[in-house]
């Protein structure tokens, strides 16, 4: 189906670009094979082609907000954790939506520090890396309640990796099936599955058939491999439930994002829930 050039983008997935990998040291201190700890500069390399590298650093949030500029992306989601972050808030919020980032290890502190960041910034999400987690936290753990308990109180969603890690990391606190256990002790929860789901993409559609709150982001995947279940279920019953999200410039550049957008199968009509609608509606952004 034609890929629509006048619909604004919201994405849900984006970041600036850093001197050196040094964030991705949390991930590198629990891996154990040699490529992740002396070789790969990006934890995933080896999924990834044309990792952006060497973009420049002097301004990157000019330099994002550039990129932003040229595929029509209105509001981009963040983090807060880095003084990066923190400044394009401070200075552009009309285009930048804050993310508060959950360490579930942190107990009570961590949900003081998102109630917190969500004061100061106005954080309208928080995400969670439960494989990333050192030590790792599954999705269903008690060390998750408090946070999913949180972001119900205020009212934001949750976006939640889910499925096997890129990263080589376990990959058991991902399973999807954990989802199921969550939706049900927190059935006002909004949550967002990050990365894909993989392998039991099937199953992820199943709950979110099951779960009116569970939604699907399409993050750290280039668009012509959207799995095809997920195409499917946004073409039939599902419109209202898939958001896109990038991995920029984490892995994965626009140009080629967005070069391979129009290759996706949505029908005319999910295009504009898909692209921005379902996360304007999640985010409570007004993109008139």
């Amino acid at each position: 189906m034609p890929f629509p050039t006048d619909v604004p983008v919201v994405d849900t997935m984006i970041g600036f670009p850093h001197e050196g990998w040094d964030q991705y040291d949390f991930i590198r201190r629990q891996t154990k094979d040699r490529q992740s700890r002396e070789e790969f500069e990006f934890p995933a390399e080896y999924m990834f082609k044309g990792v952006p590298k060497d973009l420049p650093t002097d301004d990157p949030v000019a330099f994002t907000l550039h990129e932003m500029d040229r595929f029509g992306i209105r509001h981009g989601m963040i983090g807060v954790g880095d003084e990066t972050s923190r400044t394009a808030l401070r200075k552009h919020p009309d285009r930048f939506v804050a993310s508060s980032n959950i360490d579930p290890n942190t107990g009570m502190d961590g949900v003081r520090q998102l109630v917190g960041e969500h004061e100061e910034f106005g954080v309208r999400a928080a995400g969670v890396f439960p494989a990333g987690a050192f030590p790792q936290v599954p999705i269903d753990d008690k060390k998750m309640y408090p946070f999913y308990a949180k972001c119900v109180e205020l009212d934001i969603p949750v976006f939640v990796c889910a499925g096997v890690p890129g990263p080589r990391l376990k990959a058991a606190a991902q399973h999807v099936e954990l989802i199921d256990e969550v939706m049900y002790d927190f059935p006002e929860l909004l949550m967002v599955t990050r990365h894909g789901c993989e392998p039991w993409v099937d199953l992820a559609v199943k709950l979110m058939l099951k779960w009116p709150n569970l939604y699907y982001s399409t993050s750290a995947f280039a668009p012509r491999y959207y799995p095809q279940a997920i195409v499917d279920y946004a073409n039939t019953r599902g419109a209202h439930k898939i958001l896109y999200a990038g991995y920029f410039p984490m892995g994965l550049t626009l140009d080629r994002i967005f070069g391979e957008l129009p290759g996706v199968g949505f029908k005319d009509e999910v295009w504009p829930q898909f692209l921005s609608g379902n996360a304007a509606r999640l985010l409570k952004l007004d993109l008139a």
